[in-house]
């Protein structure tokens, strides 16, 4: 069984120095390295089930993104963007000492990556897009807009778990154990022995901002400079990441590959062997 070893490293914003915590599975000297990077409010945790079957092949590296998790927050809370958290991961890869990573990204995540795989000399050589893609619909920003910031707590561990899987519930139909360990990680004991999530409110400020006034989000000439093998994994019940968007993904950029996963909205989770398979089945077929 891989062990999971947890680290910081420390990156830069115009406000000053942060710390961006990741945990890392498999052989730290393999070469091929797998980063996985998770959605607006979640952390590198979710990826555990992923990274352990994965770490036989992969050196996995799951970043908390900077205001999530065990991360710092960020001083100034307009810096909470795609342009912030690319810069974080090229300082976690150069950390990492290697030329060239594949990288898996849900939502956020895949955001980033796109941000990263589209920039000339990039260092991601595959490309997985967990439900995210270069459009993103204005109903699915109003679902998430609805919750985000509002940085409620609760009076037990079994509330925050309900409070998890209401707003989650398009994660699909998830076992018992996998609903407490997508809480676990996302919560943490407050000084009054309450229990809040362990995101920055902060992060909804710029979110917010950027919702597009109504709009679907266009990030299609981002996509259109990625050249790397891209692979979309699709929640068939998504109101994010539509069919259409998928289908023209398959005509543009990249050429990305699709997968629609029957019975999940956003976002699959990667929590059984039916999803990992879909991913490693990919990143093998060099």
């Amino acid at each position: 069984m891989s062990v999971m070893r947890e680290h910081t490293v420390q990156c830069i914003s115009p406000a000053g120095l942060h710390r961006m915590a990741y945990t890392e599975w498999g052989d730290p000297h393999n070469p091929k390295v797998l980063v996985c990077v998770h959605g607006l409010t979640r952390c590198g945790r979710d990826f555990d089930f992923l990274a352990e079957n994965l770490s036989q092949e992969y050196r996995v590296i799951c970043p908390d993104v900077v205001g999530r998790g065990k991360s710092d927050w960020l001083k100034y809370k307009a810096l909470y963007g795609i342009p912030q958290y690319t810069a974080d991961m090229v300082t976690l890869i150069a950390r990492l000492d290697v030329d060239c990573v594949r990288w898996l990204g849900t939502s956020m995540g895949g955001l980033i990556g796109m941000a990263l795989a589209a920039q000339d000399k990039t260092p991601i050589t595959r490309l997985v897009l967990n439900d995210v893609g270069p459009s993103i619909t204005a109903v699915s920003l109003q679902r998430i807009g609805d919750y985000l910031g509002q940085a409620p707590r609760f009076e037990s561990f079994a509330q925050a778990e309900a409070f998890v899987r209401f707003v989650s519930a398009p994660f699909g139909n998830l076992t018992d154990l996998q609903w407490r360990h997508l809480t676990t990680h996302v919560v943490r004991s407050a000084a009054d022995g309450k229990i809040e999530f362990c995101y920055d409110p902060g992060i909804a400020l710029p979110f917010k901002q950027d919702q597009g006034g109504g709009q679907d989000v266009d990030l299609w000439p981002l996509y259109d400079a990625i050249t790397c093998p891209t692979l979309v994994m699709h929640g068939a019940l998504s109101d994010l990441l539509l069919p259409e968007t998928v289908a023209q993904m398959a005509s543009r950029g990249p050429h990305a590959l699709s997968v629609d996963i029957p019975g999940v909205g956003h976002a699959p989770m990667l929590l059984d062997e039916a999803q990992v398979s879909i991913v490693r089945d990919f990143l093998l077929n060099a």
